[in-house]
């Protein structure tokens, strides 16, 4: 049996894993001959060796930080600005509580969801994330695989590093798209039309990157690699979108950014009339827009403020749920992301009104720490936390879970 002192050691470190501050300490990356104040605790507590060591999600994080490059790290923590929404995020689970039922067979629940007629195991879906395969050669499609595995639905980013057809097939089934429009109706047009023809039966439109944004953490702490990544990340747009799959064929010379500073509701309109895929806008976070988006005929939304990476309005995204699932009323679906890394998490979000609950940070932690079988261990935890918070709830199935599960400090 570990010593008292290490069991507090190991609980140190899960509460450091769980800020967004750690990454930023100075010891966080010290170099490989000088032993740091984190190698020091992380040396008596013990690193998870194997995927089946860990106990929560966030096990998983410091392999990821020793295993992946520092700026490829960094860009995964950030948030933008003061970070004040990436923090917001996670800690407002922590203003709302459960209100468990009792005396409720729950010896046999239902975790699985329908969306747009096809059943998932489970409502906890895996976020768009760009450029997996610098996290671990493996990239997108180890994350897919892990998808398969656990029934999990999934969403493929456009700047990933494996193309939709690639990510279907290992999914063995429907993947998702994620689109970055761009300020070009031709570049959008012709994503979309490659996305569909891949057989990706959903495009989720990204809307809240319009302008720049500036990721101090990222810009400051980036320094610390002192490798050449111009190879990898060229300055210039052709040479950047070159390594990813969904632009292959695609001039995108006309463009000075990919920004979508000019997408309005009129570009879904036009994007109604040129898929047959259901449309989903990813970013949403008002009850106005939620009316507007209901309006123009989409089939879905996402709450998600881009996991802190869009503006720093300060408001984390459970907050933001209730008054946008009020405005849709049941007439579209609705998911949400940013901050999920815990079962009661995913409870707390589908009694406020989400039809599912995304996870991003996590599997990526997974993914640099050991790959698809780290992926699919970060899945399965949330999985059976999931489960076992459903049953404490006393909650039958998905649709089981309403706002009087749920209060607000």
């Amino acid at each position: 049996m570990p010593s008292d002192r290490l069991v507090y050691r190991r609980r140190l470190l899960h509460w450091l894993a769980a800020s967004p501050l750690l990454p930023y300490a100075d010891f966080s990356f010290a170099a490989p001959d000088i032993p740091s104040k984190l190698s020091e605790l992380e040396a008596e507590a013990g690193l998870i060796s194997k995927p089946e060591e860990a106990i929560n999600v966030f096990d998983f994080e410091p392999v990821f930080r020793k295993n992946v490059p520092p700026a490829h790290a960094f860009y995964v923590y950030s948030g933008i600005d003061a970070e004040v929404t990436l923090k917001a995020n996670r800690e407002a689970f922590g203003k709302y509580y459960l209100r468990p039922r009792r005396m409720v067979d729950v010896s046999k629940v239902d975790t699985s969801v329908e969306i747009f007629g096809v059943k998932y195991a489970n409502p906890i879906f895996i976020c768009p994330t760009g450029g997996n395969r610098a996290y671990h050669p493996d990239g997108e499609l180890a994350v897919a695989r892990a998808a398969k595995a656990g029934g999990h639905l999934e969403m493929l980013a456009t700047p990933a590093t494996t193309s939709i057809e690639d990510a279907i097939a290992a999914r063995g089934g429907p993947v998702w798209y994620q689109l970055y429009a761009s300020p070009s109706w031709d570049i959008a047009q012709a994503l979309v039309k490659r996305a569909e023809k891949g057989g990706a039966p959903v495009v989720v439109v990204t809307v809240d990157r319009v302008g720049g944004r500036n990721q101090e953490p990222f810009l400051r702490m980036s320094k610390k690699d002192t490798r050449n990544c111009e190879g990898c990340h060229p300055k210039d747009l052709q040479g950047s979108v070159a390594r990813k799959p969904a632009y292959a064929g695609i001039d995108v010379s006309g463009a000075r950014n990919l920004q979508s500073a000019n997408m309005t509701w009129d570009f879904v309109k036009r994007l109604r009339d040129t898929t047959k895929m259901k449309v989903v806008l990813k970013g949403i976070l008002t009850a106005e827009d939620a009316e507007f988006a209901v309006k123009a005929g989409v089939d879905g939304i996402v709450v998600s403020n881009h996991g802190g990476r869009g503006e720093d309005s300060g408001r984390a995204t459970i907050d933001v749920l209730p008054e946008v699932a009020g405005a849709v009323k049941g007439r579209i679906l609705v998911l949400v992301d940013g901050g999920f890394r815990r079962g009661t998490d995913v409870c707390k979000a589908l009694a406020l009104g989400a039809d599912a609950c995304g996870v991003g940070r996590p599997y990526l932690w997974g993914l640099g720490a050991f790959g698809e079988p780290g992926v699919a261990k970060v899945l399965e935890l949330l999985r059976t936390e999931f489960r076992a918070a459903m049953m404490q709830c006393g909650v039958q199935t998905v649709k089981g879970f309403t706002p009087d599960f749920v209060r607000k400090v």
